[in-house]
Formats: C-alpha cells, structure tokens, sequence
C-alpha cells in the first residue's frame, strides 16, 4: 500500500511530536505530597496518595551531614538540615520531577504554597548550586544568581569564606 506525501508527512509529524513529547524531562507530580523527614540539607522523605518517595532537591547541593554517630559532618550541615527542616516539614508540597538520580530518588523541584525551596536555600546561603551536570531540563541561572548574592551578603555558610569546601570537594575528601 503506497501512501500519500501528505499522509506521509503526517505520520512523520506525529512521530516527532511524540518523541519531543516523551523526552520533555520536567512534569509535575499529580498529587500533593507531605514532608515526613529531613535527611539533609538537599533530601527530604514525602508520602503521598501513591506511597513514600525520597526527593532530592535538583540543582543544589547543601554541606554533607555526618552518617557516623556524633560526628559534626561538613560545617553549616546542622544550620541546612535546621532551615530546611523549617521550610518543609510536616508541610504540603508539590514537587515538579526531573527523572532520578543513580540511587533512585526523585530529583525535584520542591514548592510550599508556590514558593521554590530549592532556591530559598541557595538564597538563604545553605545550599550551593550543584556542580555536576544538571537534569535535562533544569535551569541553573537563577539558583547561580542566588548563589552569587549570598556569597557577597556572607549568609549562611558563606560566612566561612576562604575556608568553604564545596560539598563536592569535602565528599571528595572522605574517598
């Protein structure tokens, strides 16, 4: 059966359009969820209609907490866990999905009544923009500006100045 340039070209269309439609990275969980735990400063637990995920904030990187028992961790891992903690807890949100992370954790944006918590901590000067390779999808410039006027106000762990280790470096460290 021999088609039509015009038929062909609508399926060739159709063919594209699902394609752009199935690698578009960012959506939107379609429930709200409630913050039930605070790992760190960048990973918090959620439970929903569909069960309990573990959502790491995408783009940032807060200072690493210690995983042995009284160990401090990274300074200024207490102070975002705290803020964090503050921002969240206990609270409804919204989370907007970038895929996952090579230890299966939702990588999101997080919301409270429509406020970005990823960026609140950047600004807040708790949490750096992360330095990997970012989500498909993910715009880093705003959390890069946040960052930038943090680091010039000295807030949060920005007050250490040249004595801050990225969250990078200090993991780096512990290798």
């Amino acid at each position: 059966m021999r088609r039509s340039l015009g038929e062909r070209l609508y399926i060739i269309i159709l063919f594209v359009l699902a394609l752009v439609f199935l690698s578009i990275p960012t959506s939107s969980l379609a429930e709200q969820f409630e913050v039930t735990r605070i790992t760190d400063g960048d990973t918090i637990k959620v439970r929903g209609t569909s069960g309990e995920m573990t959502i790491r904030l995408v783009g940032i990187d807060a200072p690493e907490t210690s995983h042995k028992k009284h160990e401090p961790g990274q300074p200024f891992s207490q102070q975002s866990k705290k803020h964090l903690t503050e921002l969240v807890l206990n609270k409804k949100v919204d989370i907007q999905g970038f895929g996952h992370d090579r230890y299966g954790r939702v990588l999101g944006l997080v919301f409270v009544d429509e406020k970005n918590v990823n960026l609140e901590m950047v600004r807040a000067g708790f949490a750096e923009v992360y330095r990997g390779e970012h989500a498909k999808g993910f715009d880093p410039r705003p959390y890069l500006e946040a960052e930038k006027e943090a680091r010039k106000a000295k807030k949060g762990m920005w007050v250490q100045g040249e004595k801050y280790v990225s969250p990078r470096d200090w993991r780096r460290q512990g290798e």
